[in-house]
């Protein structure tokens, strides 16, 4: 690779005009190419020549490119490029289906080739902090994550339902923030709006570690919520994504004189902090850390295409528990 590392960027809709514009403003980085068989509706390319296919891009003598298509196409363009001896970043999720995403995982890994998924909520500062505060142990042991995820439906979303577009950033954040992997969820979901895909799911998991957690997603809220609680012994954290806040409320030891109530082991409220913290771009972040992995800086953190594997592990598990009406093991292909 030369001084500068030569990007590409294929898909230049409502996320990749962002990857575009970080793209260009990244130290070590020159972006050399686009491509959007679509065109440019929201005049990201700034000069650049819009392509129409990845196969030109690889034309241009890339190090590595970002894939913004839809993700029915995820699975194709990743193997072109991998097959190309391109290392990439792929959107969340990384593919449509577990089959697909296993191909992609084997195609990068098999050539040596740094493949990486986009799941940006690991990089908001509020979880980057509360992983951090969770390694310390300061909430002791962990019993329960709870995340909601509420909004109005995205007009980009045609090709995946709730599950794989929005609830695949849930999977990912829980299973990244506590260490645990999913083994088993149990689901709910439903079909509001008319459209192909459910529009809401209910669903309660449980991680290696017997860790039980809960996620409510949909695209059917007039009002926005982002939310992820961590409850443990020694209280819970809770972080707003939408603001990149986060809070801890602790558990007191007060003592108490009413007879009736100190019989009862539970817990009583004690402190609320709320942290303040620095409050970088989470995409900028995430490009960051997988420019440094290309560079080969030590802990360089980006979301391997394993561990996106195992979140379209658990989002397909989510939806046949739902198909079914019973609780689905959870099975990652080794």
């Amino acid at each position: 690779m030369g001084t500068k590392l030569r990007a590409a960027l294929i898909g230049l809709g409502m996320m990749g005009r962002h990857h575009c514009r970080i793209l260009r403003s990244l130290d070590q980085v020159e972006l050399v190419a686009v491509a959007d068989p679509n065109g440019d509706a929201h005049g990201a390319a700034d000069g650049l020549e819009v392509l129409s296919s990845v196969e030109e891009l690889i034309a241009k003598g890339i190090d590595y490119c970002v894939v913004a298509v839809p993700t029915a196409y995820h699975e194709e363009v990743g193997l072109k490029l991998a097959e190309a001896g391109v290392h990439t970043l792929i959107e969340k999720p990384l593919a449509q289906d577990v089959a697909g995403a296993k191909r992609l995982t084997q195609a990068f890994e098999s050539r040596g080739l740094i493949g990486a998924v986009g799941h940006i909520e690991r990089y908001n500062p509020a979880l980057q902090n509360l992983r951090k505060r969770l390694e310390n142990g300061e909430l002791g042991s962990i019993y329960q994550v709870v995340t909601r995820r509420q909004g109005p439906f995205p007009n980009r979303i045609s090709d995946v339902g709730v599950v794989k577009d929005l609830a695949t950033h849930d999977i990912d954040l829980t299973a990244w923030v506590t260490r645990q992997p999913f083994v088993s969820v149990a689901a709910r979901t439903a079909h509001k709006s008319g459209r192909e895909h459910e529009d809401l799911v209910a669903m309660v998991g449980q991680l290696a570690d017997g860790t039980v957690t809960n996620h409510l997603v949909n695209w059917l809220s007039p009002m926005k919520e982002r939310v992820t609680i961590v409850t443990g012994e020694r209280g819970c954290f809770v972080a707003d994504t939408l603001t990149a806040d986060l809070t801890f409320y602790a558990n007191a030891s007060v003592p108490t004189e009413w007879e009736a109530l100190s019989a009862f082991r539970g817990v009583s409220e004690g402190d609320m902090v709320r942290y303040a913290i620095a409050k970088p771009e989470p995409l900028r972040t995430e490009h960051e850390q997988f420019r440094d992995a290309l560079l080969g800086k030590p802990g360089a953190d980006i979301v391997t295409m394993r561990q996106g594997l195992a979140t379209v592990a658990v989002a397909e598990a989510a939806i046949e528990s739902a198909q079914k009406g019973q609780t689905v093991q959870v099975s990652v292909p080794e």
